[in-house]
């Protein structure tokens, strides 16, 4: 069941609102009776830009090589 309640009944029944949203009820929170934000049950994030720095090696002259072949195939250029 969805419930909407305003800005002043939000900030006093915070805990109340929050107990209603983990057991799996929508919670709107609306200012001057148009809805403005949704509580919503946090949920953890997906992987971190950089979580897997230092797990991964390469070749670098493998990879200048692939390169040079790559940009020759891009400009239509022969090897």
């Amino acid at each position: 069941m969805a419930i909407q309640v305003n800005m002043h009944e939000a900030k006093s029944q915070l805990s109340a609102l929050v107990e209603k949203v983990l057991a799996g009820e929508q919670v709107t929170i609306a200012r001057a009776g148009s809805p403005v934000v949704d509580l919503v049950m946090h949920r953890e994030s997906g992987p971190v830009i950089g979580m897997l720095r230092g797990e991964f090696s390469y070749d670098a002259e493998e990879f200048d090589a692939a390169d040079a072949e790559i940009t020759a195939q891009f400009y239509g250029e022969h090897a």
